[in-house]
């Protein structure tokens, strides 16, 4: 039987059933991968390698001011993620972005920024660009951004609409994705 020509009920549509799947699978959890951590250590690993073989001069200034400015925003990554982290655990939700959400947090960092963990991640590799000189590490949070988008955010929208439905866009419509 063609599956193009099979509808096995409403909402299935002209791929006999898959809609329907998918929007199951959408509500459960938002990835069957936990792509954050493995986008994060991937980037990681290919800032280091990458500047380990091809080395690029770093465009600004090695002094304190640049070391402080560094520190201060991989730091500021670092507490992100813990406030975002320990948010999510008093919500009794999980932290995993590969399984669903329990509950919808929109307080602590989740007040103005849906992504605050993402965000974190980002300025940690930020402020470890700024620390190791290693302008690599800048491309690697371009690249995260761009990855973790696509990979992660996305499917966790439609999977916390599908879950919360009005209560998610009613709070998506008064934060941000990212800044």
């Amino acid at each position: 039987m063609n599956n193009s020509s099979h509808n096995s009920g409403p909402n299935t549509g002209p791929n006999g059933g898959d809609d329907a799947r998918r929007a199951r699978d959408a509500h459960a959890r938002p990835s069957a991968l936990p792509w954050p951590p493995v986008l994060l250590v991937t980037v990681i690993a290919a800032a280091w390698l990458l500047g380990s073989w091809w080395p690029l001069p770093w465009p600004g200034h090695d002094d304190l001011a640049a070391r402080a400015v560094g520190v201060t925003i991989g730091g500021l990554g670092v507490l992100l993620m813990g406030w975002a982290a320990w948010t999510m655990r008093a919500a009794k939700t999980t932290i995993l972005p590969h399984k669903g959400a329990e509950r919808l947090v929109t307080t602590g960092p989740f007040r103005r920024f849906r992504n605050p963990i993402y965000i974190a991640d980002t300025m940690i590799l930020l402020g470890l660009a700024e620390l190791t000189k290693n302008i690599w590490f800048g491309g690697a949070a371009i690249g995260f951004v761009a990855l973790v988008t696509w990979l992660a955010i996305l499917p966790e929208e439609r999977h916390l609409t599908a879950r919360f439905g009005q209560a998610y866009l009613d709070y998506k419509a008064r934060s941000r994705r990212w800044l």
